[in-house]
């Protein structure tokens, strides 16, 4: 596992930015923190780094937003307001996960059910993924964040 270290909200941005740079088509990001952590933040650097000038929005209300333009397509899944997988799937959200053309990222992961090398027992198998990123973002302070992530797949 990865730890990194934000000191502010652009210092977070750059981390998702390089991570954009980096990503490949089918690429998975399931995001994990509380409220204010940092987590669109992230996924603003991401569409950046993948070369997209569309503004990014929490897609809370709307549980997915879908950014094109940039090298890639990302799609930005906000599972907040779903209390169960079973919600996930009701609400069609899982073939994101499967979707081999762009990015994918999902704030509130946890919430998901998914099933991933951490979690074996629960939901669409994602162990197979070409890459997937599972990350934890810590507020450590007003300004400072812990970034936490590890790799699976190729």
């Amino acid at each position: 596992m990865v730890t990194l270290t934000s000191h502010s909200p652009d210092d977070t941005v750059a981390v998702g930015a390089v991570w954009g740079r980096d990503a490949a088509a089918g690429w998975v990001i399931g995001l994990n923190g509380e409220l204010g952590a940092g987590k669109t933040q992230l996924v603003r650097g991401l569409a950046r780094g993948l070369g997209c000038a569309a503004r990014v929005h929490s897609p809370t209300f709307a549980l997915v937003n879908e950014y094109r333009g940039g090298r890639l397509p990302l799609f930005h899944l906000d599972l907040y307001r779903l209390a169960t997988p079973e919600q996930v799937r009701a609400a069609g959200l899982e073939e994101y996960l499967f979707r081999t053309e762009g990015v994918t990222v999902v704030e509130w992961f946890e919430r998901g059910g998914f099933q991933t090398p951490k979690n074996e027992r629960r939901g669409p198998d994602l162990v197979s993924r070409r890459r997937w990123r599972e990350v934890w973002i810590e507020i450590v302070s007003e300004t400072e964040r812990r970034i936490a992530y590890e790799d699976f797949g190729g």
